[in-house]
């Protein structure tokens, strides 16, 4: 299977489960992302943007620091930023973020429902799709720069495509 098809795929089910939306950066290094995929509501992205909130955002710090999972809730009581209770206004209520790092660079994501938290079995899921994607993804001596760009505009396609509802 070609890489674009497994990472179109692997976001279609992703927003399966993660039906609020979600925020899936990949190898990272500082804080810059080799790929992006974003479909969280347009006015709470555009929100967040213009607000800086990426560095004060306690799921990022934590996804910069930290290997795992971790529940929303347990963000919220150290939360300064008022970035929750602004997330749940667009109908980001229940959520959790994952972090994978391995070796210079690392991946994340934030997921999020509005009807009912994550059950523990769709936590492990996201985490395993989260996975295939870091892995997918992996940069590799002989990409080549027409593949890496088209990777790069599937981002963007992708976070368009999946604004969309249905």
């Amino acid at each position: 299977m070609q890489t674009a098809t497994i990472v179109v795929d692997t976001l279609s089910r992703l927003k399966q489960i993660a039906t609020a939306g979600f925020a899936v950066g990949l190898h990272l290094r500082f804080t810059s992302a080799a790929y992006m995929f974003e479909c969280y509501p347009p006015e709470f992205r555009e929100l967040y943007a213009r607000q800086g909130w990426l560095m004060r955002d306690p799921t990022v710090r934590w996804s910069m620091q930290e290997q795992g999972v971790k529940r929303w809730p347990e963000f919220e009581a150290t939360d300064d930023t008022g970035l929750f209770a602004l997330a749940r206004e667009y109908g980001l209520t229940f959520g959790h973020s994952h972090s994978i790092h391995e070796g210079p660079n690392f991946s994340l994501g934030g997921f999020s429902r509005s009807d009912r938290d994550f059950t523990d079995a769709e936590i492990e899921e996201v985490g395993q799709l989260l996975r295939r994607l870091h892995d997918v993804t992996r940069p590799r001596a002989p990409l080549g720069a027409e593949a890496h760009d088209r990777i790069r505009d599937m981002a963007i396609v992708a976070t368009e495509q999946l604004d969309k509802p249905g």
